[in-house]
């Protein structure tokens, strides 16, 4: 446990950060299984939907360090690729 004052209070906010980090990697999970589940069934129509709003939910992760820039480049990446055989 921190012995200063400010050390308790960089405490705090780093639970605060971790739960909302926590949420947005696991709402991230959700969507890539999502999308995921849309191309393995040919649904061309509602995988494009599914991915727009998981590259977004990634870019904004990115963008605030919540998961590396390469890390949501390449699982966009993977899922646009198989996507684009379906379409």
């Amino acid at each position: 446990m921190p012995i200063k004052k400010s050390g308790f209070k960089r405490h705090r906010q780093d639970e605060k950060k971790h739960l909302r980090n926590k949420s947005t990697k696991s709402e991230i999970r959700t969507l890539a299984k999502k999308a995921s589940a849309k191309i393995a069934d040919k649904n061309a129509s509602e995988a494009d939907v599914a991915l727009k709003e998981l590259e977004s939910k990634m870019d904004r992760a990115a963008k605030n360090n919540v998961i590396k820039k390469s890390t949501a480049s390449r699982k966009v990446s993977r899922l646009r690729k198989q996507y684009s055989k379906i379409k």
